[in-house]
């Protein structure tokens, strides 16, 4: 999100990127608005990638729910990004062409009839500085893909969480519910690039003096693990996996370090590192990029957790999130073994990792510990951290954290 970067400077991009690459990441999508600002950051970005001689790629993702489109000059705002980065040795290229993608997109018209004649301008006129490969988020039903011939490819930005989901929802489909809807896309592209989405959690807290975004999707029953094993079992119908987000704090799946200018967050984010995560994540990454899963150098463990009751009441003059009846009351456990250990609640783990998870109670916090051979190898205890029953805002935030 470049638009939570206004106070990068080139040290900042250059810190990102080589803390991205060393945790198996391949490059950045750059998502930008309107603002005349975050093209000043985007050229840093890129200046930082050649400086750190990393093999580390960028590519333009364009948020259409900011960026101005009713006229056919509304165009320029995007040419202005190709002719700067097009040629650049850290542009992203997919089969030799600039990759190029969106969030949302399809209420653009460019001043044009339809969807696919506007986007197919955008394209033409892309493609008079450089070769583009187009694969947007458009959010629009899988059926229409076949009219699309603009894109070269779909982006399922919801793909990585279980949005379907209502308070309504039977039990046995809320827990562990499916992540299906890239089934749903992939057979109506007919061989044409397909971008999946990873994403570790989903909650946004603002009210209707700000951008009215209060809900949350159910990020309960280890999110990003089921959803990477997913993947990596489909690895052979995903082209591209992008990781949602390394920095939205306002929707909470951040899991880079929380830096640069927060979107008026702070009241869920501060406090609620999601570190671990990445180092987590990495170990999916290598495992989706080989095509089998690499061996643990060390025993880990990941705990994760909200602060307080689902059903708290707190003096918040924004309510409580939709949809909050969808998560449980537990924090969530995840052991990383190298050789076969016990756990107090996984007995007999397995070479691998292995999934728990724990209810809480008023007062306490989150505690996992590793047993070889009745000797205890690690535990995880964040400190400082405790489950409160009367919060002063309502927070369906997680802390993460790893054992050291």
């Amino acid at each position: 999100m470049v638009g939570n970067t206004h106070p990068y400077s080139i040290t900042d991009w250059l810190q990102d990127i080589e803390t991205a690459h060393r945790h198996d990441i391949d490059g950045f999508a750059l998502n930008v608005g309107r603002e005349s600002w975050q093209k000043d950051r985007v050229v840093d970005c890129y200046t930082a990638a050649l400086q750190s001689r990393l093999p580390f790629r960028l590519f333009i993702s364009f948020d259409m729910t900011s960026i101005p489109s009713g006229r056919k000059e509304d165009i320029d705002l995007l040419l202005d990004y190709v002719r700067l980065f097009a040629r650049h040795p850290n542009q992203f290229l997919y089969d030799g062409k600039v990759l190029i993608s969106t969030f949302a997109g399809e209420n653009s018209k460019f001043g044009c009839g339809t969807l696919n004649h506007a986007w197919t301008a955008v394209k033409e006129a892309m493609e008079e500085i450089a070769p583009i490969h187009l694969v947007p988020s458009f959010f629009v039903e899988p059926a229409r893909h076949h009219e699309l011939t603009c894109s070269d490819g779909y982006f399922n930005w919801n793909g990585g969480w279980p949005i379907h989901l209502t308070p309504d929802s039977p039990p046995e489909e809320i827990r562990c519910p499916k992540l299906d809807t890239d089934s749903h896309h992939i057979p109506h592209l007919h061989g044409k690039t397909f971008m999946a989405a990873v994403s570790p959690w989903f909650f946004t807290h603002y009210g209707a003096d700000s951008w009215n975004k209060n809900w949350l999707y159910r990020g309960d029953d280890w999110l990003i693990v089921r959803r990477w094993e997913q993947l990596i079992a489909a690895r052979d119908t995903v082209d591209i996996v992008q990781i949602l987000s390394w920095n939205d704090y306002g929707e909470s799946h951040y899991i880079g370090p929380i830096k640069g200018a927060q979107p008026n967050s702070h009241a869920w984010v501060d406090g609620y590192p999601h570190d671990p995560w990445l180092r987590l994540n990495a170990y999916f990454a290598r495992a989706f990029k080989a095509g089998r899963y690499p061996p643990l150098a060390k025993d880990t463990i990941y705990v994760w957790g909200r602060p307080h009751p689902k059903d708290a009441r707190a003096p918040d003059h924004v309510p409580r999130p939709r949809n909050w009846e969808l998560t449980d009351d537990l924090f969530w456990v995840v052991v990383m073994a190298k050789t076969p250990c016990t756990t107090p609640r996984l007995i007999k783990c397995t070479r691998g990792y292995r999934s728990s998870r724990t209810h809480w109670s008023r007062g306490g916090s989150m505690r996992a510990e590793l047993w070889r051979d009745g000797v205890l190898v690690t535990s995880c205890e964040p400190d400082g951290f405790e489950f409160e029953r009367d919060p002063s805002v309502y927070n369906f935030n997680v802390l993460v954290s790893e054992s050291s």
